[in-house]
């Protein structure tokens, strides 16, 4: 038997690569497909690709039947994926979310009220950007100084990246013992960055530019960068595939992918 799987923002272009993700995946079948902006549309039409069914798109989450769906993906944005995920919480049915700007009040918000269903929040689908985090965890001990650079196409409304702020919070877990920044006279107000915990972000936006990230470590007289480019949406699929497949086998909010890798 087969999960059957609804995607939300279906007429974005990572909402149309998951759609097309789920349709090709043998055991997964998709069965609905949401956005507002293309409400009543054929989904083949909305988003130009005859090789997936032929759904009708449906306005919003309350017009679905939740009896009728096992997982439901949610990339649209903070505010819509806030009010998707209130409906499919209180209608048991799994959530996996790559929306990003989610707060920490957001995640304890979705802990009180995934009880019946699970929910995976990852910021980053891309298997190489969780083993990224990873590698930046791990180094982090030995180094006294860290920067993250995070580039994204010119289209992207939330900064710093969720990849970004998630890889400075384990970054700050993983070592307490960090320098303080040597600059007194910033030239430019925000040259320095911004400033996630300890650890100083700076984001890039730029046309051409897709999804990438590089870890900056430093220590006496060695550095490290660790780096991760996403060239096309296509990189987020496999990651998003196994979300869904495995949601049902975690246990209410999971915030990240490491845990479904087993990291």
């Amino acid at each position: 038997m087969t999960l059957r799987v609804a995607v939300f923002g279906a007429g974005g272009r990572m909402g149309a690569t998951v759609c097309a993700a789920v349709a090709a995946d043998p055991d997964l079948t998709l069965v609905a497909a949401v956005d507002p902006h293309h409400a009543g549309f054929d989904l083949r039409e909305v988003t130009r690709d005859q090789s997936l069914p032929a759904i009708q798109v449906s306005p919003s989450a309350e017009s679905l039947d939740p009896k009728a769906v096992d997982v439901a993906v949610d990339f649209t944005v903070r505010d819509a994926a806030k009010k998707n995920l209130d409906w499919l919480a209180a209608n048991g049915v799994h959530a996996v979310v790559g929306t990003t700007g989610f707060t920490d009040k957001d995640c304890d918000r979705l802990r009180k009220q995934f009880t019946s269903s699970n929910c995976i929040v990852a910021p980053n689908f891309a298997i190489g950007a969780v083993l990224m985090m990873r590698f930046a965890e791990m180094a982090a001990p030995y180094f006294e100084s860290a920067e993250i650079i995070e580039l994204h196409h010119d289209q992207k409304i939330d900064a710093p990246s969720g990849t970004a702020m998630l890889t400075a919070e384990r970054l700050a877990a993983a070592s307490d013992d960090w320098i303080d920044d040597p600059t007194k006279d910033e030239v430019v107000k925000g040259a320095r960055g911004g400033r996630a915990g300890p650890i100083p972000v700076h984001s890039v936006r730029l046309a051409g530019l897709v999804a990438h990230q590089e870890v900056l470590l430093g220590t006496t007289g060695q550095t490290l960068s660790i780096r991760h480019d996403s060239f096309d949406r296509s990189s987020f699929m496999p990651g998003v595939v196994l979300a869904v497949k495995r949601v049902a086998d975690t246990e209410g909010l999971t915030v990240g992918l490491d845990q479904v890798l087993g990291l």
